[in-house]
């Protein structure tokens, strides 16, 4: 018996039809439908993913607050984790290189796109989530063409999205409560709904608000199995395609998980599922063959932790909106090290895009300084390439075939070839 945090599952059969959509021509939301969250957001991709981060961190703030309880057929309680040993070393990474690369920019056929993740099919083809038109996008360099989907039930909020290995698509519908699947060769949608949460109205004494349990990001093991952060739920998720249960992992007591906001999430290269949390500095790891989460703290960090990744030799690196922080954990050791990137040395404030090459460099996008960065893997040096447009707002980052680098703009998807 373990003494670390071992779950009692429970199991949730796909209670829905398959969800079959043709590409209609796209259609326009009346504006009293459309989320008025975003719209003073619309302009910059940055500015964009300053809301997100403020709009996370008031949820979190009403449901610390008030609790809640969980509505839905999938849920599970936990009991606590005792954290991994931890010990923290510190790069400051203080000689730097600033090179130039081969750059293109592909401009999208229309305005508030607002994508927050990229993934790459095997024909290289980009697809995203655009949050700004409620719709799922592909862009084929072949061709430079765009394609819109609408996603069935969607309500702006494609925010992680993946690529299976026979080249469908799997999404994060954030907002409309589910994870989605769509097929491109036949144009069809699959749904697989996920559980509300409902809690006090802090505003309207005696009232209750139902909230969406919010996936956020999500991963594909190699067993095709799709593992997924739920922001409002303070959960992970565990859906098999091939039968339709999902299993829920509960990350802390009912009061306490709310406030953790799991956010990105990886699989390794030994299956072991990570991710991070926005409400809490530290990383996570579960094991899907026991149900066993453990924690490792990072001290001394003060940052909402973003994205995740894993490289070839398990080594785990995140993101965080706060520093340029760059942070590396060896699960073996528990030892984290700190890395800080800076073109112009000022605060480069935070960092969002993370993407791990075949060669085993660490590429990031510096927002506010307008670049993409390049950790060398042997030396552990920054290397900078500078984004030609001006305040081009570099966001999502995904690595594609022969080292090339895509990354979003405001309103552009744009190539790095180093």
């Amino acid at each position: 018996m373990m003494s670390e945090r071992q779950p009692v599952l429970t199991t949730q059969k796909r209670d829905h039809s398959e969800a079959a959509a043709q590409e209609a021509a796209r259609t326009t939301l009346p504006a009293s439908r459309q989320p008025p969250r975003w719209s003073a957001r619309r302009r910059r991709d940055g500015l964009f993913l300053l809301g997100v981060l403020l709009l996370s961190m008031v949820t979190i703030l009403v449901l610390a607050n008030t609790g809640s309880s969980q509505r839905g057929q999938a849920t599970t309680a936990q009991s606590g984790s005792s954290p991994a040993p931890v010990t923290q070393t510190l790069s400051t990474t203080s000689s730097s290189l600033i090179a130039t690369g081969t750059f293109r920019e592909y401009p999208f056929p229309q305005s508030n796109s607002q994508v927050m993740r990229l993934a790459v099919d095997h024909e290289g083809r980009l697809w995203m989530g655009e949050m700004g038109r409620n719709a799922l996008a592909v862009f084929d360099p072949r061709t430079q063409a765009f394609q819109e989907i609408t996603p069935p039930h969607g309500r702006y909020g494609i925010m992680g999205i993946q690529v299976a290995a026979d080249d469908t698509i799997w999404f994060a519908e954030q907002y409309a409560n589910y994870i989605g699947h769509y097929l491109p060769i036949t144009r069809q949608f699959h749904l697989y709904p996920l559980p509300t949460i409902t809690t006090h109205d802090p505003s309207n004494a005696g009232k209750t608000l139902t909230l969406p349990s919010a996936p956020n990001d999500l991963a594909l093991d190699s067993h095709g199995e799709v593992w997924f952060a739920e922001f409002n739920a303070g959960r992970l998720g565990r859906l098999d395609p091939h039968t339709g249960h999902m299993q829920q992992y509960l990350l802390a007591g009912d009061r306490t998980a709310q406030q953790l906001a799991p956010y990105g999430v990886t699989v390794d290269p030994r299956g072991m599922v990570w991710f991070t949390e926005m409400g809490v500095e530290r990383i996570g790891r579960l094991d899907p063959a026991t149900g066993r989460i453990q924690y490792f703290p990072l001290p001394g960090v003060h940052a909402p932790l973003m994205e995740i990744a894993s490289d070839a030799h398990g080594a785990i690196w995140v993101t965080s909106f706060s520093s340029g922080l760059l942070l590396q954990l060896n699960p073996h050791s528990g030892a984290v090290t700190s890395y800080y990137a800076s073109l112009t040395g000022a605060d480069p404030g935070g960092l969002y895009g993370l993407a791990v090459t075949s060669s085993g460099d660490i590429w990031m996008t510096l927002l506010a300084q307008n670049a993409l960065a390049r950790l060398d893997a042997a030396t552990h040096r920054f290397v900078y390439y500078r984004v030609p447009t001006e305040n081009s707002g570099p966001l999502a980052l995904v690595a594609g075939a022969n080292q090339i680098l895509w990354f979003t703009e405001t309103d552009k998807i744009g190539m790095l070839r180093p």
